[in-house]
């Protein structure tokens, strides 16, 4: 038996992940990017919107959930979405599921998954490749330099005592 709740529920969540897959549309339908769009929702309202504009502003980052993110952080003034949830049209990529956990949503909806996204040569698997080789053995090579001046900038900070944990 469904109860009226979950019912309640249920449209809500179709009607958002409708909103981010329009969102999507959108900025396919512009050239702005890929065929990705995301919203934020806060208290049954959607507080952010961000569609891949990648394209549109040449920035590798301008997918559809940190642009949703910032916009919504940016409407709550907070640089944490605590009491949100996130609706994708497509699983997250690494870059978009870091900066989600960053942002601490209660969840994430999600319409395609990466295998979808693939099939349309949005293949993210390298980078998941990527995360978990050693950083001597990845394929842009990574160098370590002046760490113990970074470290001395590290402690600064351990100590500062007006600074905002997050």
């Amino acid at each position: 038996m469904i109860f009226e709740a979950d019912l309640i529920l249920k449209n809500m969540n179709i009607e958002f992940m409708r909103a981010a897959i329009e969102e999507g549309r959108k900025g396919m339908n512009a050239n702005e990017g890929g065929p990705f769009g995301a919203v934020v929702v806060k208290d049954g309202q959607i507080v952010g919107r961000g569609h891949n504009q990648v394209i549109l502003l040449n920035d590798p980052t301008a997918h559809a959930e940190v642009m949703a993110i910032r916009d919504a952080c940016k409407s709550l003034n907070d640089f944490q979405l605590a009491d949100c949830d996130l609706y994708t049209s497509c699983e997250p990529c690494p870059m978009c599921l870091g900066a989600i956990y960053w942002a601490r949503p209660k969840a994430v909806y999600y319409a395609c998954n990466r295998d979808d996204a693939a099939a349309i040569e949005f293949d993210d698997n390298f980078i998941y490749d990527q995360v978990s080789t050693e950083l001597a053995l990845r394929s842009i090579p990574f160098h370590e330099i002046l760490r113990n001046e970074a470290l001395e900038l590290f402690r600064q900070w351990a100590n500062k005592i007006d600074k905002t944990p997050y």
